[in-house]
């Protein structure tokens, strides 16, 4: 196959750049320390002996947005085939913590090795998948090729095209019509990924438009208890109004203090929760707190150290996995990554919990979400800083707008429950198919 040539000689290629740099990397700070020996193929025997029980499913899911999506899947396939052992793997080293905690269900957890042939044939030969299962639109072709040469069924779930990754995928659609083929299924989030897939090379015959996971998952998440113990290790007084801006970019921190600046002229008591996307910016955007004049704050480390929170108005959260529940204790969120052009954050966590959302106009990766809380009133697009302080102030200041508008928006995503079970369904059904090709009477024939 020309095609898996020049992608293994390309891949070859930027491993000799690519590894020694991230050796260095984890040499001098640590970083991708958990996760380097795994993606190698260096999985500890312990791990495969937890692999117990049949069928064997493995499921995929990059980071923290695909385990979101993944969990409520893998729980329905866990209530449908009990005995299963259920392989969940991810791609980072957050991604992995974030399905340790919030995955149950899964037989075994590790890291989805590199897409180097001799490294996914050894990982495969420790799984022994029956079925390989990606979480939104994962392509890896030597995983996909050896997959087709193990008679290995490969099903897509919760599928999205972002207009990035359309992009990209189009300009070389020559070579992904190729790898496209090596998928036996796709179910797809919405028309428009059903759409841009094909236009990229699948076969429409494979195509299912199924509906967004995340809305299960996000059901399944919301529970007052949460509120309750977030409000509780914050130290919100009751009545105080609380301002959440998360998956922030850099760009965006410096209007949220400005906005946060002038709310306080009308709500004193107002409480400012910062999540960076990034983590590794804290520094960068206490820094930032510092220069507008906020020496009152806190980081969410201080806090789960013991530090409690009194006078500070600011708590900016330096933890992976924290943003759902600071949600739940907002009056008002701006999701970020949406007044910079970085397509966006997902904007559902906060609609779930019945708050009212804002965002900037590049929400190129969230369309569906976006037009779903439009069409619902609980999310409203704003242009610049003066829009947000206009939008966040008159939402604070009108409790029947906001209660009105924040239930309109949980009740949308509730409706869209449903899609973790079709998945689920999809994945038993294709078992089905080759447990009926492999058996003895079926080959006969």
């Amino acid at each position: 196959m020309w095609y898996m040539t020049l992608y293994n000689g390309i891949l070859l290629a930027a491993s000799v750049v690519l590894l020694p740099w991230f050796g260095f990397k984890i040499a001098v700070t640590g970083k991708y320390r958990k996760s380097a020996g795994p993606k190698l193929g260096m999985v500890s025997p312990d791990t495969a002996h937890e692999m117990d029980g049949s069928p064997r499913i493995w499921v995929h899911a990059v980071s923290v947005g695909e385990v979101t999506a993944a969990a409520p899947i893998i729980a329905a396939l866990r209530d449908m085939l009990p005995d299963a052992c259920i392989v969940l793997s991810t791609s980072t080293e957050t991604g992995q913590d974030m399905a340790r905690r919030m995955v149950s269900g899964v037989t075994s957890y590790i890291y989805y090795p590199l897409d180097l042939p001799w490294v996914v044939r050894k990982v495969f030969d420790l799984v022994r998948p029956d079925i390989f299962v990606p979480v939104e639109t994962e392509l890896w072709p030597n995983c996909l090729r050896i997959c087709r040469e193990r008679d290995i069924p490969v099903v897509m779930v919760n599928g999205r095209i972002s207009p990035r990754s359309y992009a990209r995928y189009s300009k070389t659609s020559f070579f992904w019509t190729k790898v496209l083929s090596m998928v036996d299924a796709a179910g797809m989030i919405s028309p428009v990924d059903a759409d841009r897939i094909r236009d990229i090379g699948m076969d429409r015959s494979k195509i299912t438009i199924m509906g967004n996971a995340k809305y299960d998952s996000l059901a399944a998440r919301t529970d007052e208890s949460l509120r309750r113990d977030c409000v509780g290790l914050l130290s919100i007084p009751g009545e105080s109004p609380v301002f959440v801006a998360g998956s922030t970019h850099r760009g965006e921190e410096e209007i949220v203090v400005a906005v946060y600046k002038r709310l306080l002229e009308d709500f004193p008591d107002c409480l400012l929760i910062i999540v960076p996307r990034h983590i590794e910016r804290r520094d960068e955007v206490l820094s930032l707190i510092d220069q507008a004049g906020f020496t009152d704050h806190i980081t969410m480390t201080e806090i789960r150290r013991g530090r409690r929170r009194t006078t500070e108005r600011i708590i900016v959260v330096d933890v992976i996995g924290e943003l759902f529940k600071m949600y739940s204790v907002a009056t008002v969120v701006f999701c970020g990554g949406s007044l910079v052009p970085r397509g966006g954050q997902n904007i559902l966590e906060a609609a779930a919990w019945g708050a009212v959302v804002l965002y900037g106009p590049a929400m190129d990766d969230f369309t569906e979400e976006q037009r779903l809380l439009e069409t619902a009133g609980a999310g409203i697009t704003v242009r610049n800083e003066r829009d947000l302080l206009d939008d966040v102030a008159r939402i604070m200041k009108g409790p029947d707008e906001r209660a009105a508008r924040g239930d309109a928006g949980r009740n949308a995503v509730m409706a869209n429950r449903g899609a973790s079970r079709r998945y689920a369904d999809l994945i038993a059904s294709r078992l089905k198919a080759r447990d009926k090709a492999h058996h003895p009477s079926a080959r006969r024939r």
